[in-house]
């Protein structure tokens, strides 16, 4: 893959996410101008994945179908304005709209991702490939978070939301300067995917609900992470934006370090599949562990846990796509990575909902920890045991 196409691709991941969590890093001061209650915070921040997640199947199969380069920008210039339009609101109901059409835009986002590597990077390559990826999305958070943090104090959440659907914007720019031309009006299209083919595999529907249980996890974090710092651990904004951040630099980290690690063994003969599912089950056993003692340890131990519990998501996160990938060959991953996000990105439509409920009901964040560590636990068991030999399963398909 060219380069300077596989940067500008890493690159929007790190917007990607930047955008995604910019309602968590304001949620502490908005809650506050609206007044919102923690059950309405929390269906705000699940609202992104309503739309994110019902739409993955139509995406997966766009991306597998037409010019994959062009599909992701144009929901790229979607989800850009509707970030910046989120700034705009004055309601509980102009900030939902705007996370719906936030979700519809990045709804291309992973079966774009999964789509592009499996066509330019081989099996040997892919941990590192999907590991740049993977860093996008905890790096962006982090970046997020900290910068977020600063603009919010200084001037507020609405020129937070402002600053970022403009950087998006501008990245849309070089991106369509450097992909690679349309195809010809004549070529012959590829033949639409059966997803019907990927239903009856049993990986596919354990892959699903794994992630299903790894989102949920991942998800209570991503968007319940600033208001549990500010709220029950009492940070103020400066130190939540630092002290935010570096659970997500730490999964970046580890990231990048796992999948640079997973490729050098494959290439140095261990099994790929076999390699790949052991790591990312150590990770999520990890995560869970983790996030039981940051429930219950005093602060400064309770944010050694929660860095550890990332890196353990980065072990995960660093090898689920590269064995979707493997599954799924290079002809269905879109269309495989569409629905088992479709269905994986339901745990974040559960989990805000869910966390702002037993906040409300339990007056802290100790069930709410208790419920993801669960979950992560669930996702171990899923891919450590469910799921089997990891090697392709579905034919390529016929030209």
């Amino acid at each position: 893959m060219n380069r300077g196409l596989f940067f500008l691709l890493c690159l929007s991941v790190w917007i990607n996410y930047m955008d995604r969590g910019n309602l968590s890093v304001a949620a502490p001061a908005l809650q506050l101008e609206m007044g919102l209650t923690p059950t309405q915070l929390g269906v705000l921040l699940s609202g992104f994945f309503w739309t994110y997640s019902l739409l993955q199947p139509v995406a997966g199969w766009l991306v597998d179908r037409y010019d994959v380069y062009r599909l992701y920008a144009a929901g790229f210039a979607v989800w850009s304005v509707a970030v910046a339009a989120g700034g705009l609101a004055n309601g509980f109901a102009a900030l939902m709209l705007s996370r719906f059409l936030l979700g519809a835009g990045e709804s291309l986002a992973y079966p774009a991702y999964s789509r592009i590597l499996a066509a330019g990077f081989s099996e040997r390559q892919r941990g590192f490939a999907n590991a740049m990826i993977n860093v996008g999305t905890k790096g962006g958070p982090a970046l997020g978070t900290l910068l977020g943090g600063f603009v919010v104090q200084a001037w507020g959440w609405r020129w937070f939301f402002f600053g970022m659907g403009a950087l998006s914007l501008i990245w849309l720019a070089p991106w369509m300067r450097t992909i690679p031309p349309p195809a010809p009006p004549d070529a012959p299209r590829t033949p639409a995917p059966a997803a019907g083919m990927i239903f009856r595999h049993r990986q596919a529907w354990v892959t699903f609900f794994g992630l299903f249980c790894f989102n949920y996890t991942f998800y209570f974090l991503l968007t319940w992470l600033p208001s549990y710092l500010v709220t029950e651990r009492k940070f103020s904004l400066r130190a939540m934006a630092v002290y935010g951040a570096l659970p997500f630099c730490a999964t970046a980290a580890t990231s990048l370090a796992g999948g640079i690690w997973a490729d050098r063994r494959i290439q140095a003969g261990a099994e790929a599949g076999a390699l790949r599912r052991r790591v990312a089950v150590i990770g999520l056993l990890l995560c869970g562990l983790m996030l039981l003692g940051a429930a219950m340890a005093p602060t400064a131990a309770a944010m050694v846990c929660l860095v550890i519990a990332f890196i353990g998501i980065g072990l995960f996160t660093c090898n689920v796509w590269a064995i979707t990938q493997t599954l799924a060959g290079a002809d269905r991953a879109g269309t495989w990575t569409g629905w088992q996000n479709a269905v994986g990105n339901m745990g974040g439509v559960i989990a805000p909902i869910v966390t702002g409920w037993s906040v409300t009901a339990a007056g802290s964040f100790l069930p709410a920890f208790f419920t993801a560590a669960a979950m992560s636990f669930a996702a171990a068991m899923l891919y450590g045991v469910a799921l089997g030999r990891v090697e392709p399963i579905l034919e390529p398909k016929i030209q």
